[in-house]
Order: C-alpha cells, then sequence, then structure tokens
C-alpha cells in the first residue's frame, strides 16, 4: 500500500495555523458548491470593538470634578448652615432651598469617584454594582435640582400674582402632625426619585464590563432605560418653559412698575431686581440647556446599531463635555440662593463678619434694597403729608416696596402678602 505524504511534496513546512487554514480549504474545495457556499457565510466575520477609552479628556475631566467638589462642597454647605441655623424666616423658598442645597451636596458626594476613575486610567475597581449606583444617584439628584428650581420659579410668580396668601393656609396632615405643602412637596418629590433609581440599579445592562463605569453604553437590550431618559428630558424641557415664562413675567411686571410708577420709594431697584431674575434664569441655562439639547442625539444612538465606532466616541466625548457643565451647576446654586432671597444675602454677609461685610458693602446695599423675594414689610408706614399722599416708607426689601405702596397707587395686581 502506497502512502503520499503530503508535506513531502513541498520544500517548505507550514505553520499549525496555516496547516488548519489550507486543510480547510482543501476540504471546503472538494464540497459541493451549495455547502461551501454555507460554510463561507456561516463563518465568523472580523469583528472590531468600539472603545471608548479616551486618554485626552482623562486629566481634564479629573481636574474639573476635583474643582467642581471643592467649590460645591464649601458653598453649598455655607448655605444649608445658614438656612438651617441663621436664617430667621420661614416662607416656601427656604424650604425649596435647603432641600436643593442637600440635592447639589448628594451629587458632590458622587464627583469623588469620578476623579478617582479617570485618574486610575479610565478603570473601575468596584464592581458594576457600585458603579451603577454612583451614576444613578449623580443624574436623580441633577433631576431633583432642577424641579426644585422650577417650583422655585413658580412659586415666585404665584406670590407676584397673589396667590401667595391661600397656599400659606395649606397644610397637610401626616403621620399625627401637620405639614406645610412645601414640605409634602419635597418628601414627595425625594420618594418618587427612589423609585426609578432603585430599578435602573436593579436592572442589568447589555454589556456589563466591570472594569469601565461612566461612559457609553448601548440600550438595544435594556430599551427601558433608554426611554426612561428620555421621559427625563422632557420634564427638563417642562421646567425650562415654566422657568422662561415664571422668570419672564416677574421681570416684565417689575419693568412695568418701575416706568410706570417711578415716584416710588427705590422705583429704581426694580430694574436691578428684574435682571437678577433674568441672571437666574442665564445660569440655569447654561448649566443644563446644552446638555439635554444634545441628550436625544446620544438616546438615539444607543438604540440603533448602525452607527459607525467613530460617531460613537464623538458622541460619548461630547456627552462628557456636555455633563460638565451640568455638574458645574452644583457650584453656581449657591450664587442662586444668594440672588433669589435678600433674607440670605445679608444673613450670609453677616456670618461672615465685619471685615470681610465692610469690603462687601454694595452687596449689603443691594441687600437692602432689591431682592426677588416678596413680601410685606415689618416696619409700620407713615404718611407726613396726608394730602399729597406722598408715602415715606423705609422697607428691608424693594418688593416690599411693591406689596405695601402699589395698592395704595392703584396697582392691583400685586396685593399685600404675609410672610409663609
Amino acid at each position: 500500500m502506497t502512502t503520499f505524504s503530503f508535506a513531502s511534496s513541498f520544500p517548505f513546512t507550514l505553520s499549525a495555523s496555516a496547516s488548519s487554514n489550507y486543510s480547510l480549504t482543501v476540504s471546503t474545495l472538494s464540497l459541493p458548491v451549495s455547502m461551501s457556499s454555507f460554510f463561507a457565510t456561516t463563518s465568523p466575520p472580523n469583528q472590531t470593538v468600539c472603545s471608548f477609552d479616551d486618554t485626552t479628556l482623562r486629566l481634564p475631566l479629573a481636574v474639573l470634578y476635583s474643582l467642581f467638589f471643592i467649590f460645591g462642597l464649601v458653598g453649598n454647605i455655607f448655605a444649608l448652615w445658614v438656612f438651617l441655623f441663621l436664617q430667621s424666616s420661614r416662607n416656601s423658598v427656604r424650604v425649596f432651598l435647603i432641600n436643593c442645597a442637600v440635592a447639589d451636596l448628594v451629587l458632590l458626594v458622587c464627583l469623588p469617584f469620578r476623579v478617582f476613575y479617570h485618574i486610575n486610567g479610565n478603570k473601575w475597581v468596584l464592581g458594576s454594582v457600585a458603579c451603577k449606583m454612583v451614576g444613578n444617584v449623580f443624574y436623580m439628584n441633577m433631576y431633583i435640582s432642577i424641579t426644585l428650581l422650577g417650583l422655585i420659579s413658580l412659586d415666585r410668580y404665584l406670590r407676584l400674582k397673589g396667590k401667595g396668601r391661600a397656599r400659606r393656609c395649606m397644610r397637610m396632615r401626616l403621620w399625627g402632625r401637620s405639614w406645610a405643602w412645601t414640605w409634602v412637596a419635597c418628601g414627595a418629590l425625594w420618594g418618587l426619585s427612589l423609585v426609578p433609581l432603585v430599578s435602573m440599579i436593579a436592572t442589568a445592562e447589555d454589556k456589563e464590563d466591570k472594569e469601565k463605569c461612566f461612559q457609553y453604553k448601548k440600550r438595544v437590550q435594556a430599551k427601558g432605560k433608554a426611554y426612561f431618559n428620555a421621559v427625563l428630558v422632557l420634564l427638563f424641557w417642562l421646567v425650562f418653559i415654566m422657568l422662561v415664562v415664571s422668570y419672564a413675567k416677574i421681570a416684565s411686571q417689575l419693568l412695568k412698575v418701575s416706568r410706570d410708577k417711578p415716584d416710588l420709594p427705590n422705583a429704581q431697584r426694580y430694574e436691578q431686581t428684574a435682571k437678577k431674575s433674568f441672571f437666574v434664569l442665564f445660569l440655569f441655562t447654561v448649566c443644563f440647556v446644552p446638555y439635554h439639547a444634545f441628550r436625544p442625539i446620544y438616546i438615539i444612538s444607543q438604540l440603533r446599531e448602525t452607527y459607525s465606532c467613530d460617531y460613537l466616541k464623538l458622541i460619548d466625548r461630547t456627552n462628557e463635555v456636555m455633563l460638565l457643565f451640568s455638574a458645574f451647576n452644583s457650584c453656581l446654586d449657591p450664587v442662586m440662593y444668594f440672588l433669589l432671597s435678600g433674607s440670605v444675602r445679608k444673613t450670609a454677609l453677616q456670618a461672615l463678619g465685619h471685615r470681610l461685610g465692610n469690603r462687601l458693602l454694595f452687596l449689603n446695599e443691594a441687600t437692602s434694597n432689591s431682592s426677588m423675594e416678596f413680601r410685606r414689610p415689618s416696619v409700620p408706614m407713615a404718611f407726613p403729608n396726608r394730602e399729597l399722599n406722598t408715602p415715606s416708607i423705609i422697607p428691608r426689601t424693594s418688593i416690599c416696596v411693591i406689596n405695601s405702596n402699589l395698592c395704595r397707587t392703584g396697582l392691583t395686581t400685586l396685593p399685600t402678602t404675609g410672610q409663609q
């Protein structure tokens, strides 16, 4: 029996992989055409894994998130200290600002995890559950802060329309105790936020890499998370529209009073107060609008598989930059508190001491003359010349003048309201 040595017929030798490929080719050639085409179509293609590890953004993200954490932590702790221990007023805005400061502090606690992740070469060492917990807590508190800022704008507008007195009497009895409606609203907001938070943490991702976190993820198999993110985007735009309408009406009313009643005391301060309302809206727009304008593009890319790797890398890089603006809002919120409430400004300057207060004398003057608060003054009215009906008022804020004098001058759109 004659044996044919295939290797001896060639002057060279084949490696193991090459010989296996060659034998596969020979075997397929010996098969019928239909069978060979079947093997050709079912062979695994060369799939390229899209890596989102952008080394150029590691250091900038780590530095910026560190600065946000330091300045935001100092500002919000100081604001919370003023709200809880120094400020004497007990109105609805104070309740919203306390909850907003708490939400910012919880968000800031998540930033050191992001800093460590980027410093460690974008490698996560705490497991997938911890990654989802930190990421979802970050987003939950961001949207809680957004909603609270919307409620503050709505409260300012209702006070301007003279509906604050009716809301002041709104109290709810829970667990044998009477609560103000503002505390009930904030408690309901926190409670409703915990439900999707737990579900987002418990739900699995498409492909969970324990060494990766805070990066682009596909939602082809976890479409519920993508749809929930779309609902949050819709919630933001509703709050944004409410902010624009409320502050625009507040500013237009103040400017109208300044033009129509220039003889009122401190009438020139109304324009400054109107500008403050636009500045608060400006800060909100800069921090949150770019991120949520880009968010629909990000969510659509998560649900489809037809995009190239380079396009997805661009999506991930843009999302990281936009998210920086949203995180920056936690540092700017104490500035908003300072602008929203004249009593907060006054108490904060007193807490900083006389030496710093003297250097910031212009802020102290602004505190006594203009504010976003709408309340009745605590000092009595005096009319030295009743024939001329010339009011002489020493209000704590310029809006006090609105609440106390416009009723006497015939403008009934701003009736007097007491403190809540």
